[in-house]
Parts: C-alpha cells; sequence; structure tokens
C-alpha cells in the first residue's frame, strides 16, 4: 500500500476494518481507534515517543489487537495552509512506518486540532494543567480520526 487520499481509503480497506488516528506530538504519539462502522473515533492509547522502530511496533501491537485496517495520521499544515517541518515529518513518519509493513495510511488537516482540545478540556472537563498535557495527544488524535470519519460519510 501506501498514502493514499483519504477519500480512497473505504475502497482498499477490508470491510468492518476499524481505522486508527494518530496525533504525532514531540514527546508521545496519541492513539485513537474506530468503531468497526466507522462511525465514532475513541481513544485508544498513549505511546512515549523514544526510538523509531520502538513507536512503530507498539503501534502495530495496538493495530493487530482491533484489527485495524489503516491509519490516518493528523498533517500539521500551517494556518496559512503552507507546510513546514512539522509536516515533513510527519509524511517522513508514514514513510517509514510504509517501510516495516504494507498499509495504507491517509493524512487528515490537523489544523487547531490541539487548542480546540485544550479548550475542551478546560471548560468541559475542567482539567487541570498537568493532567491536560497528558490527555491532549489522546484526545487530539480522536479529534483527527473523528473528523476524517465525518468527511468519509460526507
Amino acid at each position: 500500500m501506501a498514502v493514499v487520499d483519504l477519500t480512497e481509503l473505504p475502497a482498499i480497506l477490508p470491510a468492518r476494518a476499524p481505522l486508527v488516528g494518530l496525533d504525532l506530538g514531540e514527546k508521545t504519539i496519541g492513539v485513537a481507534v474506530s468503531d468497526t462502522a466507522r462511525v465514532v473515533a475513541s481513544p485508544l492509547s498513549l505511546i512515549r515517543r523514544t526510538k523509531f522502530t520502538a513507536n512503530a511496533q507498539a503501534l502495530f501491537g495496538l493495530m493487530e489487537t482491533r484489527a485495524a485496517g489503516g491509519l490516518v495520521i493528523g498533517l500539521p499544515v500551517n494556518m496559512d495552509g503552507t507546510e513546514g517541518r512539522r509536516c515533513q515529518s510527519a509524511r517522513a513518519f508514514a514513510r517509514n512506518l510504509l517501510r516495516l509493513r504494507d498499509l495504507p495510511i491517509a493524512f487528515w488537516d490537523e489544523r487547531l486540532s490541539s487548542a480546540a482540545v485544550n479548550r475542551m478540556l478546560i471548560q468541559e472537563a475542567d482539567a487541570s494543567r498537568a493532567r491536560r498535557s497528558e490527555l491532549v495527544d489522546k484526545a487530539a488524535a480522536v479529534w483527527i480520526l473523528q473528523g476524517a470519519l465525518d468527511r468519509l460519510r460526507a
């Protein structure tokens, strides 16, 4: 497989295979998973970033336990629509994953996902700053995956 357009994912995924969403933070990788109908995203895990191979194996293990068919990776596009160093890093992460395993990967513009999640955690969950930092990458992964799922259904 390869990196594909998001709208191409349903045609190449096995029926009823969930999708996994990733928010690639500097210190952690937030992981979310969809249901088998690909309607609802839920938080799954947080992977502490270490060596790439160890992170990839942890991710593949999570995907296997959920029988996930593909990945949606958040792409941190700049507010003006350009791609900077963080986008290059996300694209490199995807390329490196593809060297280890053949799977479909799509990107989803994650502009403002962390800001929206932080705002939600402050307003609705009344989470402290320390607790928010623990939750934000996992919640941002849900935000990214849910946006992609909504787009696929539209």
